[in-house]
């Protein structure tokens, strides 16, 4: 066989992982307790490698609010200084089973959901989502009402939420997003149907629990306004199902996109461990009033693993309204879709747009296919303000460096 016919057949069996996957949300545990190779004195971040020192302000901001949270330090400044010093490590979430939306920040005591691919033997990480409040650690916002709500995430939610999703048997993430693409979601910016959905199928198990009344009435009302809460399912899931794709040789698909407000990073199936690097970019993007472009991080977070397994920006006609809130039209949505499908390698046989008669969306990017066309995979996301919480959405692109020099490197790797 040539080198191209195992590159297709790498590539086929990729997208064979993919469409037989069944991530199931199993658990809500404290991270330190099942992230592998979590230090006592560790904070994860999104995006590829970065020394606390070269991270934007808002990624250093959410490191120093974790290590006050956890008890480390008395104040932001002293925690500044112990993670200069390097007495707080920091690491990718990537490494750790695990991905984290805007700064990504995660340390030991949080809570974080379990989801194992039943399929592929594999499992994704993610914290519990910290609410509606444009103010979180997430964004790279500490305050003492964010550490209470994180505390009360530690206490009363996780904890309660352990409880459901043990007694229930765990609950099938695919379903859920198939039925919310055909409801108006692109499941990642707009994940709003998705969570009511899983809202609908916990409220019953949630309510027989033995919790206070008062604790009850809190957790309902936090589940009700958090319309993102699937959305980190969504992304556990998805990292669940593309670490299983990790590792097979000659595969030229890309398994991960993560951005770290000051470089995003790639890695591809078949060159399993190395990520590949280029500048993080600006966000094209709409802003909430009194804010604009000179206010905002560059592209941040690891929530473009929706893209990599075909939601998202690759989903965005299933979500016309999300399209419009990032500043597009409906046949703007239509067309980054075209676009996507010239850069894939397939189709997800359970992710299907309405509007298009029920096509399914674009999986598998190639990094063949992105040097050769030059067309970038598109990515929508959040923005978040360099000194700390949310200011707006949009549409971003990784940098084609990434892509060149993964190809460069996989010609390399197998003598091509």
């Amino acid at each position: 066989m040539g080198f191209k016919e195992k590159i297709e057949a790498a590539n086929q069996k990729c997208l064979e992982v993919i469409n037989r996957s069944n991530p199931v949300w199993v658990d809500v545990i404290p991270a330190r307790e099942v992230l592998p190779g979590l230090g006592e004195k560790m904070i994860l971040h999104a995006g590829p490698p970065i020394s606390f020192e070269d991270m934007c302000s808002a990624q250093q901001k959410g490191v120093m609010g974790a290590a006050v949270y956890e008890g480390w330090a008395e104040t932001l400044e002293e925690a500044g200084e112990l993670a200069r010093r390097g007495e707080i490590q920091v690491d990718p979430c990537h490494h750790h089973q695990a991905v984290g939306s805007m700064t990504g920040i995660t340390s030991p005591s949080m809570p974080v959901m379990m989801v194992e691919d039943r399929a592929n033997n594999t499992t994704g990480h993610i914290l519990v989502h910290e609410g509606p409040s444009r103010e979180r650690l997430g964004y790279g916002f500490f305050s003492d009402k964010v550490k209470q709500n994180l505390k009360w995430i530690e206490m009363v939610l996780g904890p309660a939420l352990q409880q459901v999703v043990r007694a229930m048997g765990g609950i099938p993430v695919n379903p859920i997003i198939a039925q919310s693409l055909t409801m108006g979601d692109e499941c990642h910016n707009r994940p709003t149907a998705g969570s009511a959905l899983l809202f609908t199928k916990i409220m019953p198990t949630l309510c027989t629990l033995d919790l206070e009344r008062e604790s009850l009435a809190q957790i309902v009302e936090f589940l009700a306004k958090t319309e993102h809460f699937f959305f980190h399912l969504g992304m556990a899931a998805s990292k669940a199902t593309t670490d299983a794709c990790n590792g097979i040789e000659f595969s030229t698909m890309v398994t991960a996109m993560a951005r770290n407000g000051i470089e995003t990073g790639i890695r591809v199936s078949g060159i399993p461990d190395k990520w590949f690097t280029g500048p993080a970019s600006k966000i094209d993007g709409v802003y909430f009033p009194s804010y604009g472009p000179e206010d905002a991080t560059n592209d941040m977070g690891d929530s473009a693993i929706m893209e990599t397994m075909g939601l998202g920006a690759f989903a965005l006609p299933a979500s016309i309204p999300m399209a419009r809130a990032v500043g597009g039209s409906t046949s703007d949505a239509v067309n980054y879709l075209r676009q996507m499908e010239e850069i894939t390698l397939g189709k997800h046989n359970l992710y299907q747009i309405p509007m298009l008669d029920f096509e399914r969306t674009p999986v598998g990017i190639d990094i063949r296919k992105v040097v050769k066309t030059g067309i970038l995979p598109i990515i929508d996301t959040a923005i978040a303000h360099k000194d700390g919480g949310e200011i707006g959405v949009g549409l971003a692109t990784p940098p084609i460096e990434c892509f060149q020099k993964a190809v460069k490197e996989f010609s390399i790797h197998y003598g091509l």
